[in-house]
């Protein structure tokens, strides 16, 4: 009926304006054409329906770990056995995107206000970078329309606060992602008898650790106090070496003025002169020589304080790095494996809050080489997470968002270094991961937090126009820490990914630029 009255309508206009018939006749062809369905039209496909908020139909266990899905505009959660809570979300807008990628939760602020946008609320905040990216509420238009964090429901981000805990996984994805159930001999196999024993060696080696320290402060305060008094004793030492040689030298002099003596009268007095000068050479003599034997024992016994206090501040060390690694090995371990650096990172919480304020340290301390067959190919990015415990050890998940190779591909591509699974593997628990990546680390990861990994591939613009966390190093050598022998402050030998002012991109083919804002900086 509309086609018919718009022709009907367009022959009349056409007839009022005085065109001629066969003009009439092909306008109004052309418009049924234009507006007639064809038979061979393809169907209008729907669009797809809008996230909603959606809850799990069972009893859900902790989060393990967030999917954000760019694509769809959706976060997931998941516990061990999958997914629990789903909610629409506004990631970051053209120019200001949402970085993907692989990230844990470093801080949780309930009522957080932005330092960077004119003091904004951002709810339930829950930092996954600390250059201002982070998942909090927000209002939601239906798109993207943040500056880079994920905005989520107001109701839906106050409910999620709640269940999250400090390092848990954060995936920000380009597409739809999800984790699927995954074996493979490369996986941590922990050992049982290692697990039992572990809360017992956690409790006693801090004891021992404790007890290791306490002897070395008093073996170090008995080598000062020994050194102390060895160096009054080589004072007096030294004073009466100078009295014995003036002695020996009056008693040369009477011995030249008796010599000299000429008259009865001169040489009782130069025999006098030296009976005095031979008494009191004999005198320090013997002082000097008991004070050398006496001298002999203590400096001896100085020399066994200081080798004891060595001995002592060893064992403080070693005992103390017994604990540190006691404690750490009731936590969950994470290995990150970077094709970019050829290196294998490890962190594991530390639960002391970094000394600046902010989140909690994260031990460092293991960073070695790693070998990957083919390093000059692509591996992609994916995260395999142990998420429960089971007969063979541990159940494994698998999450890619970057398939240059598949998941199992990439792992066969990986030789771990046995030391480092000697070191981590039998002890290794629900929660723990590796990831695997053809990035390097962010310049975002520091000492206080899990790793920070970017998609070099996608865009980017609400993390690169953000100013950089400062590199931190003046705390590494915090006492506070020292007496756990952690060694908690990353040392940046990596090779981090860089800021770039300004990066191409590829969307539909075609060119797209990524610039940064000056001043932009934290939020």
């Amino acid at each position: 009926m509309v086609n018919r009255l718009t022709t009907a309508q367009s022959t009349v206009t056409m007839r009022r304006c005085g065109l001629p018939a066969i003009v009439t006749f092909a306008v109004m062809a052309a418009l049924a054409a234009l507006t007639a369905p064809t038979a061979d039209a393809a169907p209008r496909q729907p669009r797809p329906a809008a996230p909603k908020e959606a809850t799990a139909p069972r009893d859900a266990g902790e989060p393990i770990m967030a999917i954000v899905s760019i694509k769809t505009q959706q976060v997931t959660l998941y516990d061990a056995e999958g997914w629990i809570l789903r909610a629409p979300v506004s990631t970051g807008t053209s120019g200001r995107e949402t970085p993907a990628g692989v990230f844990a939760v470093l801080e949780k602020n309930k009522e957080h206000r932005s330092n960077m946008y004119d003091d904004a609320s951002m709810p339930n905040m829950q930092r996954i970078t600390w250059n201002g990216i982070a998942l909090h509420g927000g209002p939601l238009p239906g798109y993207a329309a943040s500056h880079g964090c994920v905005r989520m429901p107001f109701g839906f981000a106050d409910k999620l606060f709640d269940k999250t805990r400090i390092g848990m996984r954060v995936i920000i994805s380009p597409n739809d992602a999800e984790p699927v159930e995954f074996s493979h001999p490369a996986l941590f196999s922990p050992k049982a008898e290692a697990i039992a024993a572990a809360p017992a060696r956690a409790e006693a080696l801090p004891r021992e650790a404790a007890e290791a320290a306490k002897a070395a402060d008093e073996a170090k305060k008995a080598a000062a106090a020994a050194t102390r008094e060895t160096a009054t004793l080589t004072a007096s030492l030294r004073k009466l070496q100078v009295l014995k040689t003036r002695a020996d030298a009056e008693l040369a002099y009477a011995d030249k003025a008796l010599a000299a003596a000429r008259t009865d009268e001169a040489r009782a007095r130069a025999e006098d002169l030296k009976q005095k000068a031979a008494a009191k050479a004999a005198d320090l003599g013997t002082q000097l020589e008991a004070a050398k034997t006496d001298s002999k024992a203590k400096l001896d016994a100085a020399a066994a304080a200081k080798d004891a206090a060595k001995v002592a501040q060893a064992r403080k060390a070693d005992t103390a790095k017994a604990a540190s690694e006691a404690k750490l090995a009731l936590e969950p371990v994470s290995i990150y494996i970077s094709r970019e650096t050829q290196k294998l990172y490890v962190r594991r919480p530390t639960h002391k809050p970094a000394p600046d304020g902010g989140g909690i340290v994260f031990d460092a301390t293991i960073e070695v080489p790693v070998t990957i067959r083919n390093p000059e190919r692509p591996i992609g990015t994916h995260v395999f997470t142990a998420v429960a415990q089971n007969d063979s050890g541990l159940r494994w998940t698998a999450v890619s968002i970057d398939n240059a190779d598949d998941a199992k591909a990439a792992l066969d591509r990986i030789t771990i270094p046995q030391e480092v699974l000697d070191r981590i593997a039998p002890t290794a628990v629900p929660r723990s991961s590796i990831v695997i990546s053809d990035e390097p680390l962010s310049v975002e990861t520091n000492y206080r937090t899990e790793f920070v990994v970017v998609l070099s591939t996608q865009p980017q613009g609400g993390f690169i126009t953000r100013k950089p966390t400062p590199p931190i190093d003046v705390y590494a050598a915090n006492d506070s820490f020292a007496g756990d022998g952690f060694n908690p402050f990353f040392q940046r030998s990596w090779e981090p990914q860089p800021p770039q002012p300004a990066t191409t991109r590829r969307r539909g083919g075609q060119p797209y630029y990524q610039q940064v804002q000056p001043g932009s900086s934290w939020w």
